[in-house]
């Protein structure tokens, strides 16, 4: 079930505050979208899903005057929020995402075609060419069940590399919604392994480069 503006509130202020600037909705737009305010009449409701549908169209109209016009550094301070507002904006990309994955259901391109071609576009872009081409994969492979027990021996056993993302994925979710896991109890245990990790990973790093030039020289 997805969280629901009151749950998210507190999380993400900012994307939820009366007092935000105008971006593609307005601060009516989103008291309406909201259920904030609610003296409308249906016709007046009509009125205001029409409006913010056109909004939409012409937002969506205007990416391509921003992709070919707005200055590099203009786009890097947009995708350079501050700390305290970076959560809510890293949420909104996603949430970007999801909207046009979702809007573009049984759109005549594929979502996965205009992926493809805008990643490609950027990186093209970026080279400054056209010949700049670049393979871009995506699949949705839904998770179905998995075997606990089997997932429970490879991490007993650390056999990491056996896991699947499928398994992985599956059983986050899993253990997320255990009554007897909770996420905030074991954060400053894990912050302290974490620390450990990454030294072992880095040693790890350093061997293998010097492995490498062993095997060069």
């Amino acid at each position: 079930m997805v969280d629901g503006p009151d749950e998210r509130d507190s999380e993400r202020s900012l994307t939820y505050s009366a007092d935000r600037p105008r971006g593609i909705l307005t601060p009516s737009d989103r008291e309406f979208l909201l259920g904030r305010k609610t003296d409308y009449t249906e016709h007046s409701k009509k009125q205001k899903r029409n409006r913010i549908r056109h909004r939409i169209r012409n937002a969506i109209l205007d990416f391509t005057i921003l992709f070919e016009h707005l200055e590099d550094r203009d786009r890097e301070t947009v995708f350079n929020p501050d700390d305290d507002a970076r959560d809510a904006y890293t949420q909104g990309i996603i949430d970007l995402l999801a909207f046009l994955h979702l809007g573009t259901m049984g759109y005549y391109t594929p979502f996965k075609d205009m992926l493809s071609q805008g990643v490609n576009k950027a990186e093209q872009e970026l080279a400054g060419s056209d010949y700049r081409m670049v393979t871009v994969d995506f699949n949705v492979d839904p998770v179905g069940q998995i075997d606990v027990d089997e997932v429970i021996d490879k991490l007993e056993f650390g056999d990491f590399g056996e896991i699947t993302d499928e398994e992985l994925w599956a059983f986050v979710r899993l253990l997320s919604e255990s009554d007897e896991f909770s996420a905030t109890s074991i954060r400053s245990e894990m912050k302290e392994q974490m620390s450990e990790f990454i030294a072992q990973v880095d040693a790890a790093a350093e061997q293998r480069d010097a492995r490498v030039e062993e095997l060069n020289d």
